[in-house]
């Protein structure tokens, strides 16, 4: 059977039999969807997410974009893979990483481990940071940037497991969530990160209509509560502690010889 100069063309072929098909015209050796995704992590650190394209992607990578298609299907999943490679290396201890959050001792030590964590890789990507604190999760409930089933599934676990009701570890994880996001949205922005709310992603709904919780036992168990609106209340909870500790800063003010007041 011979070979026609059409059966070489990435474009017809992916037409005619498939991205998957045209793709491995094109594949180099070593490409795999690791490399592509910390590529696309590096290519954002220096050139910014807006610049991120297939095309410029493949060209850090020495390919067609074309060839890309096999292991990211689409610039969705592209973004999903970033986000999902960063927040990963929460869990990566192969540097004996005193940050390891799975290495803790009490639910404390572990809420303030994995705190410096995140913040750890908002500094190191802030241009990455914003798509962290934006992309749709894997299930509506799921907040940023504690947003993948694995960590979410951790935090519930670990205070759970110090002796937290679901009830108190669901608001646990609501009160620290947006902690951390408001506050790293914000550090980030100061870094130079575009931060852009009129750029709404759209997500991978086939990604998320898959979601499977049975290898999530604590998550399954406190869907019904994670799933609830509790926006209003959390803002007013929010709002009330903020008041506490600034008459708290006042009081010691008051009673201060020399004035001075605690740092908030």
């Amino acid at each position: 059977m011979t070979t026609s100069d059409d059966d070489l063309d990435p474009d017809l072929v992916a037409v005619t039999r498939g991205t998957d098909a045209a793709a491995a015209l094109t594949r180099p050796p070593g490409l795999d969807r690791e490399r592509i995704l910390w590529t696309a992590v590096e290519f954002i650190d220096r050139h910014g997410l807006a610049a991120l394209t297939m095309r410029r992607l493949g060209a850090q990578l020495g390919v067609e974009a074309m060839a890309l298609y096999r292991y990211v299907p689409g610039r969705e999943d592209l973004l999903d893979g970033v986000v999902d490679s960063v927040v990963e290396t929460l869990f990566d201890n192969e540097d004996g990483d005193d940050l390891y959050i799975e290495d803790h001792s009490g639910w404390q030590d572990y809420l303030m481990k994995l705190a410096h964590g995140v913040r750890r890789i908002a500094l190191a990507h802030p241009s990455v940071f914003p798509l962290v604190a934006s992309r749709p999760p894997a299930a509506p409930w799921v907040r940023p940037p504690l947003r993948s089933l694995r960590l979410v599934e951790s935090f519930l676990g670990t205070l759970t497991d110090s002796g937290f009701s679901d009830q108190a570890a669901v608001a646990a994880y609501r009160a620290y969530s947006s902690f951390l996001l408001g506050h790293l949205l914000l550090e980030v922005t100061q870094l130079g990160a575009q931060v852009s709310l009129l750029d709404q992603p759209e997500g991978d709904p086939k990604a998320q209509a898959a979601t499977d919780l049975d290898r999530h036992p604590n998550l399954l168990r406190t869907e019904p509560l994670l799933s609830q609106n509790k926006s209003a209340a959390e803002f007013e909870e929010a709002l009330e502690n903020l008041l506490d500790r600034l008459t708290g800063v006042l009081h010691e003010a008051k009673n201060s010889d020399d004035g001075s007041v605690m740092d908030l």
